[in-house]
């Protein structure tokens, strides 16, 4: 048994910062593109089940160089110039270096497509001034946040949430995209409670798990399960909640695939319940639990209350590429021929995904896959723009166990492509045969992020 002392406390990793929060409504207009799906037989939306948000969180430690991490609801990036638009107008417009930005998706798949390439399919024309108003709600929330900052603190625990599965199901030999119900699944919510002045004024939520619950049938764009986690959230808090999709490759929730937008309620309620379990643990912010002493009853009690405590400076930023190899792939011609027999509209949707993955970002026999770190306080927030394994968030837990560590998949760009495991590859799985990437790119960008992670520690 592990020796306690009078006067230790239960350590709460912790950041100290200047502060902001703003947000702004990005629902997508009616009308616009949101077919995501190769079985759809529609093209525009009739609606929208729940708003969307993008809302900024601004940042600035002990090192007094901004951050700014915007968490918006949306699908993916398809072209590398449509996000490298957004992005770099809003790192313009906040005059702000690359390595001080992270844009992060959601990855509903019931959202408008970001693709300004898709403008001459039906509600493709409204894409371009849809993309041209997420830069402006970057640069307006991003603003807003930075000038509104106060001294605060964000205060980081984890929680559990049975919502995710694996979803790499193996039927008569044929690898499905689907329930797995012998797999296991990372069930992690990592969670920052941010409060400025003892008050709570934002929760950020970090959770791997596709949002596909919605799907061909629902013909209305939605955040699927973000939205009513958030809700659920705020409601009980009072503050914004912020959500960043962790490395959720091969994670999705049981029932999905349909389209009923109750069932995507009731996975965020699951969520934003397990969210607000955890909070609640949590002693009053700026407190840790402290053994104040001993009172003599019927048996020695063991009292544990809250005290102030200091603690969370420090900041460092890495921005840096890991080299990763490249499949042999084959020709656009190749891929036509070999899916000639599936259903016309999916052939249609997985070509236009293949040649939208290699544009920018495929130039040689390997590619340079960028990778962001930021060290705040006792936390580290790492980022990339593909869609990585659970394998990711894991193995860096693992590795630096006192350390909380949130892991966005779908962060920036280029790079919009799976990271699968070994397994996957030997399986014949979907995520392996879409990407261009070669068995081994997800073990080499584990290296390179716990390296980066290890430096920024250092430092």
């Amino acid at each position: 048994m592990t020796s306690t002392a009078i006067g230790d406390r239960i350590r709460i990793p912790r950041t100290r910062a200047r502060i902001g929060i703003a947000r702004r409504d990005i629902t997508p207009p009616l009308g616009i593109r949101a077919k995501n799906w190769g079985p759809a037989d529609w093209e525009r939306s009739e609606g929208a089940h729940r708003p969307f948000e993008l809302t900024a969180l601004a940042l600035t430690s002990s090192d007094d160089r901004p951050r700014v991490l915007l968490a918006v609801d949306g699908t993916w990036w398809r072209r590398v110039a449509d996000e490298q638009g957004v992005r770099g107008a809003i790192l313009a417009g906040l005059g702000l270096e690359p390595d001080q930005l992270m844009l992060s998706l959601s990855h509903t798949h019931a959202g408008a497509v970001l693709c300004a390439a898709d403008a001459h399919l039906p509600g493709g024309e409204l894409i371009p001034g849809y993309l041209e108003a997420l830069a402006v709600a970057g640069i307006a929330a991003g603003r807003e946040a930075l000038d509104t900052a106060r001294d605060g603190l964000i205060e980081w625990t984890s929680g559990r949430c049975t919502l995710a599965a694996d979803r790499e199901l193996d039927v008569d030999g044929r690898a499905l995209v689907g329930y797995n119900p012998w797999g296991t699944a990372d069930d992690t919510v990592t969670i920052g409670r941010i409060s400025v002045d003892g008050v709570v004024r934002a929760t950020l939520v970090n959770y791997a798990c596709h949002p596909t619950t919605l799907a061909w049938q629902n013909r209305e764009v939605s955040p699927d399960y973000v939205g009513a986690m958030r809700e659920i959230v705020e409601s009980a808090t009072a503050a914004p909640c912020l959500f960043v999709q962790g490395a959720s490759g091969e994670l999705a929730p049981r029932e999905q695939y349909t389209g009923d937008v109750g069932v995507a309620d009731r996975h965020g309620r699951s969520l934003g319940h397990a969210v607000l379990a955890a909070l609640d643990a949590l002693p009053a912010p700026g407190d840790e639990l402290t053994l104040e002493g001993v009172v003599e009853s019927g048996a020695p009690l063991a009292i544990w209350a809250g005290r102030s405590v200091d603690g969370g400076e420090g900041a460092a930023v890495s921005l840096s590429s890991v080299e990763l190899p490249l499949r042999d792939l084959p020709t656009m011609d190749e891929l036509a021929e070999e899916w000639k027999d599936i259903d016309p509209r999916s052939r249609e949707e997985r070509l236009g995904r293949a040649r939208n993955l290699r544009d920018g970002y495929i130039e040689g026999p390997t590619v340079q896959h960028p990778v962001w770190v930021w060290r705040l306080g006792d936390a580290i927030i790492v980022g990339h723009p593909g869609e990585a394994y659970s394998l990711l968030q894991t193995t860096l837990r693992d590795r630096f166990p006192e350390t909380p560590i949130v892991v966005m998949n779908l962060t920036n760009g280029p790079g919009f492509v799976y990271l699968p495991t070994r397994d996957a590859y030997d399986r014949g799985a979907y995520q392996a045969w879409q990407t261009p990437l070669a068995p081994g790119a997800l073990e080499l960008l584990v290296k390179h992020a716990a390296a980066a992670i290890a430096d920024v520690l250092d430092r």
